[in-house]
């Protein structure tokens, strides 16, 4: 259901996000994010640049290479429009990210290594959906069966299985995953605080 009418107005700006998931050949997946920014007018960017409603004013893309536990093995950042033509030379400094994990405290990591001068806002905040993302894609059953797939036929050890009682990451994250709910009651009954009537 869309959200109910406003008053009038009139539309000056988009963001479009999208980030998609992969399970790649190797065992690792791939998680990207692409961001990008148009008016709806014409106007002048950076300087002495001026941009149509058809050019962007930002459009930057983000590739983490994770494994099934979200710990990122590599990072590709590119930035093709940009405001200021010195803005891609900060691509580089989000190969800092490697060796974290996009598990809980990922973003606040994340701004410490790429805050401020270090890094550039809008790719990092396109890492929140990146991040949500990961989760998506490989807590999914497909994912998880392509996983098992992956280990058998390279002889690696299955995976661990969660033991009864141990943290979820999912819990009280939100309203529909409160420990109390009924997705946690269907889901991960041992861990299920509601009432048991």
């Amino acid at each position: 259901m869309p959200l109910p009418a406003s008053v009038e107005r009139q539309h000056l700006h988009t963001r479009q996000i999208e980030c998609r998931g992969f399970f790649r050949s190797d065992g690792l997946w791939d998680i990207e994010g692409h961001i990008k920014d148009n008016k709806t007018y014409a106007h002048e960017s950076g300087k002495d640049r001026v941009l149509t409603p058809d050019d962007p004013v930002h459009e930057m893309w983000i590739r983490l290479t994770i494994d099934e536990h979200f710990l990122i093995h590599d990072v590709e950042a590119v930035s093709d429009h940009t405001p200021y033509a010195i803005c891609p030379a900060i691509t580089p400094n989000f190969k800092r990210l490697i060796g974290l994990s996009v598990a809980k405290g990922f973003r606040r990591a994340a701004r410490g290594r790429l805050g401020g001068r270090d890094g550039c806002v809008h790719l990092v905040e396109l890492l929140g959906p990146v991040a949500t993302v990961a989760f998506q894609t490989i807590q999914a059953e497909r994912a998880q069966k392509l996983i098992a797939a992956h280990r058998a036929k390279s002889g690696k050890p299955p995976l661990r299985q969660r033991q009864p009682g141990e943290k979820v990451s999912v819990i009280d994250t939100c309203h529909a995953w409160a420990a109390d709910g009924d997705a946690v009651r269907r889901n991960y009954p041992d861990l299920y605080t509601g009432s048991k009537t």
